[in-house]
């Protein structure tokens, strides 16, 4: 049994990565700061855990810590090292996200970011462990004029939060080159995860007022906001509002354990750069009529001003990760709705 370590591993995405390696038979370590994330979701995590096989739990070990603090890390890969089982391989989902909260606050989204993954990555080559797969974010290709964005296009990102991702991802090729016969690392650039999984017993979970669309959607279709606003209807698409890919969240999951085993059976060093997207666009007005449809809710909206930091379109090239993990999605929007408000009408179960 492989053991995996997860970054960020009680936050949305880590959660998700986290069951479905469980289901795979993986030994899962997760660290978690909870400073986006919080104690009661892990719990709900292990709700799920124990509804799939309760056995899974015993492969399942939580750190609470920040990954800026190399003793803390080192402590993880020692415990590893002592039980005579190491850490194979690394799945860095911690970091801030939020393009609104990085253009407020550059310093700490740098800090956090860029220093999270240098420290990472020092205990990763102390202890021999050197399989990465980083969470990247097609915020890194800006404005872009091309339909569909591939690998190749220009990465030039217009808010911090995609100037630390573009900065990791420079490092870690760098860090590649530097030893060609060492690292295997797959910069995964996802565009918008949204939905939950299926069961509803776990999803995106912000902690205060979130940023992102899907979650404010949900809220207003609960009536814990009186309206959701849409960031401009003046934009160079179809019916005025920004276009965006969407992808279910346990696509997205499939993406990065099918990264990570793309490396753990071919052995030898890589470097990827994959876009993980359906391909398929989808207007923020279209995702909120496609809501109210398959949950039958109101969602009423108003449009306001552009937000600073924002592009009108991004949607996946996806062929080359398609093609190199054999990976597809599989999920439709109306799975993406309705798996998501499943999970946020089952919240208040949770208190």
């Amino acid at each position: 049994m492989k053991k995996i370590l997860i970054t960020g591993g009680v936050g949305f995405i880590g959660s998700h990565v986290t069951i479905s390696l469980l289901e795979k038979n993986y030994d899962v370590v997760i660290i978690d700061s909870f400073l986006n994330s919080s104690k009661s979701f892990y719990l709900r995590m292990i709700e799920l855990i124990n509804s799939i096989n309760p056995l899974f739990k015993k492969n399942l070990h939580l750190y609470e810590g920040d990954i800026r603090n190399s003793h803390f890390l080192e402590k993880i890969f020692l415990d590893a090292k002592k039980e005579n089982k190491l850490i194979e391989g690394v799945i860095h989902l911690a970091g801030l996200k939020s393009v609104k909260e990085s253009v407020n606050f550059p310093l700490n989204y740098w800090n956090c970011n860029l220093i999270g993954a240098i420290r990472l990555l020092e205990a990763m080559d102390k202890f021999n462990c050197h399989c990465l797969i980083f969470s990247s974010s097609a915020t890194i290709y800006g404005k872009n004029q091309n339909l569909l964005i591939n690998e190749i296009s220009n990465i030039n990102p217009i808010n911090p939060y995609g100037f630390t991702k573009a900065t990791i991802e420079f490092m870690l090729q760098n860090l590649f080159e530097s030893d060609k016969q060492k690292w295997q690392i797959a910069n995964l650039r996802y565009f918008n995860p949204i939905g939950a999984h299926s069961s509803g017993l776990i999803g995106e979970n912000p902690k205060g007022m979130p940023n992102n669309v899907f979650p404010l959607i949900n809220k207003v279709a609960s009536r814990e906001i009186k309206k959701l606003k849409i960031f401009g209807n003046d934009w160079n698409t179809n019916d005025g509002t920004c276009i965006r890919d969407f992808i279910h969240i346990m696509d997205l999951a499939d993406g990065h354990i099918m990264a990570l085993e793309y490396f753990l059976n071919m052995k030898n060093s890589k470097f990827l750069n994959l876009n993980l997207g359906t391909g398929k666009p989808t207007s923020v007005l279209e995702l909120v009529k496609t809501f109210q449809k398959i949950n039958n809710v109101e969602v009423p909206y108003d449009f306001v001003n552009r937000r600073e930091g924002d592009v009108d379109r991004i949607v996946a090239d996806n062929e080359l990760a398609k093609k190199t993990l054999n990976w597809e999605p599989k999920r439709k929007i109306s799975d993406m709705c309705s798996d998501g408000w499943k999970w946020h009408s089952n919240i208040k179960n949770f208190c």
